[in-house]
């Protein structure tokens, strides 16, 4: 159960995925399919939402209907996979997930302009403390061989894991050489027979984004 003064999961996705002092995104990395992967994790920790099975393929099925209009009113059933990506392409996903933690006075709202140009709306860091507790989690969870990795910290290294943002926060070389351990810890069965499924969807969502765009290319060029 999440604490009422902790984060939420895609908030710590959007921490990890902000630069600190530049309040801007890392290019390069799929954040946003992390962030659509962490909302439904998140709700399926909370019990709002299940997965159904039907013929090899997996659901979302609504529980509690009342927070979720646009799961729950949508015309099909949908793929959980499906509602990652949906959710990972809502507009304004930055902001609406950086705007959150500015309320909460970890960043600050902010303008610059491109060129000297564009302008554009950015978040800097204010209150790192948030930050830095979340980075110290999962340092412990990846650097050490504990075997207690709390069941969000699980969740939260997968998703990192998968969007490609621990070398965000890491040295590239140290996680390449925990990369033995960073798959047991999201293996393990801390995670819950629900996260996995999220966890799943988000890798299966990131795959699928990296493949079409790269088929489209390949198609058009054979032309």
């Amino acid at each position: 159960m999440r604490k009422e003064e902790s984060l939420h999961l895609y908030e710590e996705v959007m921490l990890l995925a902000l630069k600190d002092e530049k309040g801007t995104v890392f290019a390069g990395t799929m954040y946003n399919y992390a962030i659509g992967g962490a909302v439904l994790a998140e709700l399926l920790m909370e019990k709002r939402i299940d997965v159904e099975a039907v013929k090899k393929r997996k659901y979302v099925r609504i529980l509690n209907p009342a927070p979720l209009a646009k799961i729950a009113g949508a015309k099909r059933r949908a793929k959980i996979q499906d509602w990652v990506t949906k959710l990972a392409n809502m507009k304004r996903l930055k902001h609406r997930g950086a705007e959150n933690l500015a309320k909460r006075g970890i960043l600050r709202v902010d303008e610059d302009k491109v060129l000297g140009i564009f302008a554009r709306t950015i978040y800097p860091e204010v209150d790192p403390k948030p930050e830095r507790a979340m980075i110290e989690r999962l340092r412990r969870a990846i650097f050490s061989e504990a075997g207690d990795v709390g069941s969000r910290t699980v969740v939260l290294l997968s998703l990192a894991s998968g969007a490609d943002l621990l070398k965000l926060v890491f040295d590239k070389k140290e996680i390449k050489g925990r990369k033995a351990r960073i798959a047991q810890i999201v293996n393990s069965e801390l995670t819950g027979k629900a996260t996995k499924e999220a966890i799943e969807a988000v890798q299966a969502a990131i795959v699928m984004a990296c493949v079409i765009p790269a088929v489209m290319v390949s198609t058009t060029a054979g032309h």
